[in-house]
């Protein structure tokens, strides 16, 4: 297999031995730039927009981030592709565990790179010792016919295929329509695929695409597609199943105060009421204004307050601040 390599320090702009909150802070620095909701130009932002995810999905997560570290060592390989360091098995393999005798399906449209789905997605690849006499697997159940004295072989079903796909909060709402195109082993032509997306759909969730995974061997029927739902990164929000979480800046006086205060919601700005004396960290909820759920009431926007402590100050500002102290405010 040789795929090319994706360097996702380089996407982020952030350093190979960038913290944890280095790293985060530069995806919602870049995802706030490239968000199709707000960039001009909405081809070009999708695709950046894709690209930021993808890197984030791996060095977002530690296990991941550890894994491709592992793999960034070795990429420079004569002749061009990328080869794996010898042993290492990454992305998710569907019977054969990278066996002699898999056979590869290429995709295009689900928002993740070839370098992804090879190592840390679906890997769109079914296993060889399947008796399924499917794409260039190797066919036990002819072997043992041709022993047994010509004794036709049983139909067999082809395996099943898996595949990521990356969906935007704004689809979990709304559900929407994709398509994704197949490439199957040993053949030039690319399938088009509709794939639906209900609203509610959850991380880690498989759409079932029936009759699309590896072909049966001696008639039996072909396996099943199933795509892997990962869920795109927000700018703006967190997920923790169906709610939403998300920050509001206020100033110290509209803390202690009260005040009236916009949130960014999936729904649209939305007004909230800060109550007067409200303290840092303090959560307020927002009940059905979080993500769809296939059955039962949506979630919630969790809303975590976040009181801004100004850096300078005029010398106006500093008297008053002073005139507060004194009166042990």
């Amino acid at each position: 297999m040789a795929v090319q390599f994706k360097d996702y320090y380089e996407t982020l702009g952030v350093k190979r031995d960038a913290s944890p909150d280095d790293i985060r802070k530069a995806f919602r620095k870049l995802a706030r730039e490239y968000h199709p909701d707000v960039a001009k130009d909405k081809t070009t932002a999708e695709t950046k927009f894709k690209e930021i995810n993808e890197a984030y999905e791996v060095l977002g997560d530690p296990e991941k981030r550890r894994k491709y570290d592992e793999l960034g060592a070795n990429w420079n390989q004569p002749g061009g592709g990328y080869q794996p360091p010898p042993g290492w098995q990454g992305g998710r393999t569907t019977g054969g565990g990278g066996m002699p005798g898999d056979v590869e399906f290429e995709f295009g449209g689900t928002g993740f790179s070839d370098f992804f789905e090879a190592f840390f997605g679906g890997s769109g690849r079914s296993g060889g010792f399947s008796g399924a006499g499917g794409a260039g697997g190797i066919d036990l159940e002819e072997i043992l016919g041709q022993q047994r004295g010509g004794r036709a072989p049983r139909p067999r079903r082809g395996r099943d295929v898996e595949s990521s796909l990356l969906v935007t909060l704004e689809e979990v709402l709304h559900g929407s329509t994709r398509v994704v195109t197949l490439g199957r082993p040993g053949s030039a032509e690319t399938e088009r695929l509709t794939v639906k997306i209900p609203p509610g759909i959850a991380e880690n969730e498989k759409i079932r695409l029936r009759g699309k995974g590896e072909p049966g061997g001696h008639g039996g029927e072909a396996g099943d597609l199933y795509m892997i739902v990962r869920l795109a990164q927000h700018p703006d929000f967190d997920v923790h199943g169906s709610d939403l979480l998300a920050d509001v800046a206020l100033t110290p006086s509209q803390a202690v105060l009260g005040s009236d205060a916009s949130v960014k919601s999936l729904h649209g700005t939305l007004k909230i009421k800060i109550p007067p004396g409200s303290q840092p960290g303090q959560k307020m909820r927002l009940r059905g204004k979080g993500l769809p759920r296939r059955k039962g009431e949506p979630g919630d926007l969790i809303v975590t307050i976040d009181v801004q402590i100004p850096k300078t100050l005029t010398d106006e500002q500093r008297r008053l601040w002073q005139e507060l102290a004194a009166a042990g405010a």
